[in-house]
């Protein structure tokens, strides 16, 4: 890949979408990647746009034929990343995956940028979870404990940025992406 990777990550709840698509919108040079999913699609979500939504069995057969440059389970669901997104010439590619995804990224692309975005407290990210109303108590609590175990894990990414203020964690991405 001779393009620039720029990997979007972080904890459920913590408000990666909505960046991403702030950060298209801001510079249309960026070309997205979309993730395969086996979980719901939530209301207002497009397929292909989003996500594509797969059943469990059509995942896992994506995995045999070796279709994903990298692929994860994060709360009971999978998401995986097709290899043939990642194939370009010289354009910026912007990912936005979970965190073991992003590390996984990292090893197969050295030259990614990764990009951990927190929330401003684990209270802020549990509210946002519940206000989706699209998850049951049992999935609310699986997502919070992954949510602790991943916030560990931000100091092996190469900037954090905290969203506890959408329009400046915006901006101070894309002046990250500027600088890349």
């Amino acid at each position: 890949m001779a393009g620039k990777l720029i990997v979007l990550t972080g904890p459920s709840g913590v408000g990666k979408g909505t960046l991403r698509k702030r950060i298209l919108q801001a510079r249309p040079d960026i070309r997205e990647t979309v993730s395969v999913t086996t979980r719901e699609m939530r209301p207002g979500e497009t397929e292909g746009q989003d996500y594509f939504f797969v059943s469990r069995h059509r995942f896992l057969e994506m995995i045999q034929h070796d279709e994903f440059i990298e692929w994860t389970e994060y709360a009971g669901n999978c998401y995986g990343t097709p290899k043939h997104q990642l194939l370009t010439e010289d354009q910026t590619i912007l990912m936005e995956i979970e965190v073991q995804g992003a590390l996984n990224i990292k090893q197969i692309f050295p030259d990614a940028r990764l990009i951990f975005v927190a929330p401003p407290s684990l209270l802020t990210l549990e509210a946002r979870i519940r206000g989706r109303n699209t998850n049951d108590e049992t999935d609310i609590e699986r997502r919070l404990e992954v949510a602790r175990l991943e916030l560990q894990e931000q100091d092996k990414f190469d900037c954090v940025v905290i969203n506890d203020e959408l329009e400046r964690c915006t901006e101070q991405i894309l002046m990250l992406l500027s600088s890349h």
